[in-house]
């Protein structure tokens, strides 16, 4: 990154770096260059390492929130490549690092193979696939305190088709989160701008105490992505019919 200081000495200026078209590659691929190159959040991570620019995303959500408190039990579902793990891990203190606070417990999910991270153990599965949530209530061992998913469909370019599918994966991902979490628990969940709305919304605002939609500022302004925040889970289904 080169940077230069002003005449006046009041601050520096971040030179913007350019990426040139080269032979054989897409104007897509050089405009998704270009933007990786110079977005602040990619560059933070890096130095920060945390792996990916989507670690910014949880931070923000936490900052905003208050979500993860030293000693909780975290599920972070689509986990890969492992930014949200490493923000949980030092949030709720799964390593035990700092000893005069609780230490928690961080479990990431994800189809793709996520490097290993210190009080993080990751589990490689198809969190979609029939018994996938019995597979990680096994290996959760107890209810959890937080349930957050980040997971995304791989885009098909068709909107109808690719809103349907982060639907399915929002309704998965809570419907685990019902079953789940302790009372007082905390869902957090990618969703599209206006595609969570309805039956699923209404649901979550039965079963939680405030149901929120949040953008934060690291999520790229030309996404339509944003977040449910669901806090205060009033208990398991069967709890409150009874």
């Amino acid at each position: 990154m080169s940077e230069k200081k002003g005449d006046s000495g009041r601050g520096q200026r971040h030179l913007r770096t350019r990426v040139k078209t080269a032979r054989g590659r897409k104007m897509s691929s050089t405009l998704w260059l270009d933007r990786q190159l110079n977005d602040p959040y990619v560059k933070r991570a890096v130095a920060e390492n945390m792996r990916a620019r989507a670690a910014y995303k949880l931070i923000e959500i936490d900052d905003k929130f208050k979500l993860l408190k030293p000693g909780m039990r975290v599920v972070d579902l689509g986990s890969a490549p492992g930014g949200w793990s490493l923000v949980a891990v030092d949030r709720v203190n799964a390593t035990g690092a700092r000893r005069n606070q609780k230490q928690g417990f961080v479990l990431g999910i994800d189809l793709q193979e996520v490097a290993a991270i210190e009080g993080a153990p990751q589990i490689q599965l198809d969190f979609m696939e029939d018994g996938a949530d019995d597979t990680v209530k096994q290996a959760l061992g107890g209810a959890a305190d937080a349930v957050l998913s980040d997971m995304a469909a791989k885009a098909t370019g068709h909107k109808a088709t690719d809103h349907m599918r982060i639907v399915a994966l929002v309704e998965t991902a809570a419907l685990f989160a019902r079953e789940t979490l302790s009372p007082g628990g905390i869902f957090v969940a990618k969703v599209l701008q206006g595609g969570a709305d309805g039956e699923l919304v209404t649901g979550l605002k039965r079963d939680f105490a405030t149901v929120r939609h949040f953008k934060p500022p690291a999520s790229r302004s030309d996404s339509s992505e944003m977040y449910l925040v669901a806090t205060g889970f009033r208990g398991k289904s069967e709890d409150l019919s009874g």
